[in-house]
């Protein structure tokens, strides 16, 4: 074994280049504490990382230590360090390392006593792929997710909050009722550490055939701008057939949360108003370009803090994206029920309003429609077209919303146009310190946001 001090200064240089990381940029310091063994060849740690004014959070570090180097799991290295007995060790990420991994699906499928580990098996013992080879995706931001065969897939959650995780919370709920249009939770792992529940991992039914809708609207698009002389309907490849669908998917999941969970009136909307001019306040100063569209931005804002009658609250998704559907050969299905990542666990299980999620959407189809334009250079004939996509896709989400809620969600125009506006300002901070050339997507929809000609 390695001294504790010695893999602390392994983590210390390791975690700040780590996607997941939520701290880059920020001075701070790490502390870790074993939390419980994964079989023989692994340990599951907690990263205490301690900010210099005083914030902590807390990350899961499942770590293998072999006396030789492992060329398949180079890649995943955090170092080497001198055992008690003067031999090197090196140290890897034990989620990439397949003698490992098989442990987090025998637990699920022989649930045991293990503290301060809790392992719960939600399937049937024949749902859990014990002998199925592990691989880690790629492309995830904030967990990392590890695919069983074309079975199962492990979400392993990196940042660790005390409470029920949500995606825990609603994927049992939804697969105990049997809703079609998400993933059925078969198991999973969570920590009792200080008298608190922590989720660690969560364990689905892996949607083979599926593809990501945001691929697919990128699809879309790229064959709308091939044909110059057509509109987005006439398009071999129009996507609105399938936005309709989705459409009527997204409602049926908010009518399984109103069932599984319950629909409470209206409160407290000019608190969250005054929450959505404050980070308007504080976007301002990332990008002044707001400050054009603010005072229109404001008036929605005041709008909707009087639109009690208009909204009801329940559990949503709470962070719906186009990347967040996945077309199967047979529907729609929704995943990633975790809301927004970065957000405080006593936000993201609050009741809000099921605008917030068909926002996301419209927000999602915005830019679907309007980044192969931003990369062509955005001429007047491409930006028309992809304004036309945008419509036509977001007019049929919301037409496929009504067909199950039995309403359209655009006659609620100000709490919609609020909750866009929220997101689209976030965007805009976003795209200020990461991709400049797309500022222009969130600028040009909230200039039609804050027009008060366009409100219906």
């Amino acid at each position: 074994m390695i001294s504790n001090h010695d893999l602390q200064e392994l983590v210390q240089r390791w975690l700040p280049h780590q996607r997941w990381f939520a701290g880059k940029g920020r001075r701070g310091t790490v502390a870790l504490r074993p939390l419980a063994p994964m079989g023989s060849a692994a340990t599951l740690w907690i990263a205490e990382v301690v900010y210099a004014g005083g914030d902590r959070e807390w990350y899961l570090l499942p770590l293998s230590e072999h006396g030789d180097p492992v060329s398949s799991l180079e890649h995943v290295l955090l170092g080497t360090a001198a055992s008690e007995d003067g031999e090197p060790r090196y140290i890897y990420d034990a989620l990439h390392d397949k003698d490992v991994t098989p442990q987090w699906l025998i637990g699920i499928r022989d649930p045991a006593d293990r503290p301060p580990l809790r392992f719960q098996r939600l399937g049937e013992v024949e749902d859990i792929p014990v002998d199925e080879p592990s691989l880690v995706l790629t492309g995830e931001q904030s967990n990392t997710s590890l695919k069983y065969g074309d079975i199962a897939i492990l979400k392993v959650f990196r940042r660790l909050q005390p409470g029920t995780n949500p995606d825990v919370e609603i994927g049992a709920a939804l697969s105990a009722r049997g809703a079609r249009h998400v993933p059925r939770l078969l198991g999973a792992v969570t920590a009792d550490l200080d008298g608190e529940p922590y989720a660690i991992a969560m364990l689905q039914e892996y949607m083979t055939t599926a593809t990501d809708g945001w691929e697919l609207a990128k699809t879309s698009v790229r064959d709308l701008f091939a044909e110059a002389d057509l509109h987005a309907e006439e398009a071999g490849g129009d996507f609105a057939g399938e936005a309709q669908r989705l459409g009527a998917a997204v409602a049926e999941v908010h009518a399984d949360l109103a069932d599984a969970f319950g629909v409470f009136p209206a409160e407290g909307l000019r608190a969250r108003a005054e929450a959505m001019s404050a980070r308007l306040d504080s976007a301002i100063e990332v990008v002044p370009q707001l400050a054009d569209v603010a005072p229109g931005l404001r008036r929605i804002y005041g709008q909707f803090a009087e639109a009690a009658s208009e909204v009801q609250l329940q559990r949503i998704h709470g962070d719906l994206h186009l990347g967040q559907a996945l077309r199967t050969s047979q529907r729609w299905v929704l995943i990633d029920f975790e809301g927004e990542p970065m957000a405080a666990l006593s936000d993201r299980v609050r009741p809000d309003s099921p605008l917030r999620d068909v926002a996301g959407m419209l927000r999602s189809f915005d830019y679907a429609g309007h980044h192969r334009a931003i990369e062509a250079g955005f001429e007047p004939q491409l930006a028309y077209r992809a304004r036309e996509w945008t419509e036509r896709n977001s007019d049929a989400f919301c037409a496929g919303y009504a067909e199950v809620a039995g309403t359209d969600p655009r006659v609620h125009d100000i709490p919609l146009r609020a909750f866009e506006a929220d997101k689209a300002v976030y965007e805009a901070v976003y795209e200020a310190r990461n991709r400049p050339s797309w500022l222009a997507i969130p600028l040009g929809s909230l200039t039609r946001l804050a027009d008060p000609e366009s409100v219906k």
